[in-house]
């Protein structure tokens, strides 16, 4: 039998500190340290973050600043910057990782798989030719290849991902 060894995600199983209570996208909203919270990017409405979870390499979350668990409680510039986010994380990914094509969506509410049922967010998850194998199928075993500081590092790198100007300048 083959062991993959990854103790850098202990963390995740055992974490250093007590689980916190309430909304975790209100928390990474309100956080000062980006880069401890990998957060990308923040514009006027919302914000995009690495999933500490992720999916596959590059998992972003664009993440509405307002606490609305439902898509047509945002009002009309809410969607545009958030639509804006969206492109300039493909943007991004794109540019620093070269993914040959990308997942987007979201799950709304608990009895979907919402894993923040209350806090609206959209998942991007970059896919390449081949990523999906056996391992996952036959050995229940997901292999993410980059940590999140890399990934981190490379969408942060400049230029910042984002090249689009935010709906507030565009208005002028």
């Amino acid at each position: 039998m083959d062991r993959i060894w990854a103790p850098w995600r202990k963390s995740y199983i055992r974490p250093k500190k007590a689980r916190e209570r309430g909304c975790l996208f209100c928390r990474l909203r309100d956080a000062k340290n980006d880069r401890q919270n990998y957060v990308i990017k923040r514009t006027a409405y919302n914000f995009a973050v690495l999933n500490r979870y992720p999916y596959n390499n590059g998992h972003v979350m664009i993440v509405p600043k307002r606490h609305v668990a439902m898509l047509d409680e945002l009002c009309d510039v809410e969607k545009l910057d958030w639509i804006e986010l969206l492109e300039d994380m493909i943007a991004g990914l794109k540019r620093s990782l070269r993914p040959h094509g990308f997942n987007a969506g979201m799950n709304i509410g608990q009895v979907s798989g919402a894993g923040v049922p209350g806090h609206l967010h959209l998942h991007v998850v970059p896919r390449w030719s081949g990523d999906v194998n056996f391992m996952p199928i036959i050995g229940e075993t997901k292999i993410i290849s980059e940590s999140l500081d890399s990934v981190y590092q490379a969408l942060t790198r400049k230029p910042r991902c984002g090249v689009r100007k935010s709906v507030e300048r565009n208005k002028r």
